[in-house]
């Protein structure tokens, strides 16, 4: 990207066709963009909130048809850092989705500083761990298995700089709203209520009228609780 202003504008507009035509091709399940994606609503949301933290390092898990991942671009390059890192796990982006969301993000620029990582995330994320690499914030969309969102939540949080943040979509879910909720109450991690402002409130999984994504301030210092001290979640 040649600098801040032209990045940016070249994701918004890779943003905006995204939303108004949808992604040049979908899987072979009806309604499945409108199905899967992230509403562009939330997503100007999820920018605004990178953008007020300033991010320059994101671990995003989940691409599908990149509407998240190319809102966290377009964070990153309105925040124009020096070393600005965005890494998305996904490992059925090619097999599923034929590499859509990978050629939306390349056709914005953002293949200059995004890494695609096709491996589950169980794997890629010790892998991150292991080489040391200290993300500011996350953003969580991928399988909604309480099991494997908790793995996730599990890496991120040690991943993910302490003070940083946490954001999960699809809180409206029992299987994602337990495994956030463990970390919430044993871990010191702060819900903030404001990070997405007059959120668009859905019908959830189980009929209730409810706000799809959360964000979560990682404690500062990190601390490792007592196992006496374990509470119910």
């Amino acid at each position: 990207m040649t600098n801040a202003d032209d990045g940016a504008t070249r994701v918004r507009e890779v943003r905006q066709r995204l939303a108004r035509e949808g992604p040049p091709r979908t899987r072979d399940h009806e309604g499945d963009f409108e199905t899967v994606t992230v509403p562009e609503r939330h997503c100007d949301q999820l920018r605004d909130l990178m953008v007020s933290e300033g991010a320059e390092k994101v671990v995003e898990v989940g691409l599908a048809y990149a509407s998240s991942a190319l809102a966290i671009g377009e964070a990153l390059a309105i925040v124009n850092r020096p070393l600005p890192r965005h890494v998305v796990i996904d490992p059925f982006q090619e097999r599923e989705y034929s590499n859509a969301g990978w050629d939306l993000l390349c056709s914005a620029g953002l293949d200059s500083i995004a890494t695609l990582m096709p491996a589950p995330s169980s794997v890629a994320l010790p892998q991150l761990l292991g080489e040391g690499f200290i993300a500011d914030a996350a953003f969580v969309d991928g399988s909604h298995r309480f099991h494997e969102v908790f793995v996730d939540l599990y890496f991120l949080r040690k991943i993910v700089r302490p003070g940083g943040l946490i954001i999960v979509d699809d809180d409206w879910w029992p299987s994602v709203h337990t495994a956030a909720r463990y970390f919430e109450r044993n871990l010191g991690w702060t819900a903030i209520p404001d990070a997405f402002p007059d959120e668009t409130i859905g019908v959830g999984p189980q009929g209730r009228q409810e706000a799809r994504c959360k964000a979560f301030r990682l404690p500062d210092p990190s601390f490792e609780p007592s196992f006496e001290d374990f509470r119910a979640f």
